[in-house]
């Protein structure tokens, strides 16, 4: 059972999400044979003033 966690910056429209989620189960299906029912996909939409890179919080 694929368990696949995907984190983003800032937050996603609800088609964006089912598309990211659609195109990550069809990949795994392909790739690695795995049934869609048995592939689990979460998406944690976090705030980008709490995400920092290069030392630096992203706005």
């Amino acid at each position: 059972m694929p368990y696949i966690n995907v984190r983003v910056a800032g937050q996603l429209s609800r088609d964006q999400r089912e598309q990211i989620v659609k195109e990550i189960t069809d990949t795994m299906k392909r790739v690695a044979g795995k049934p869609e029912s048995a592939t689990y996909v979460v998406i944690d939409e976090v705030p980008r003033d709490q995400w920092a890179k290069s030392g630096e919080l992203l706005e």
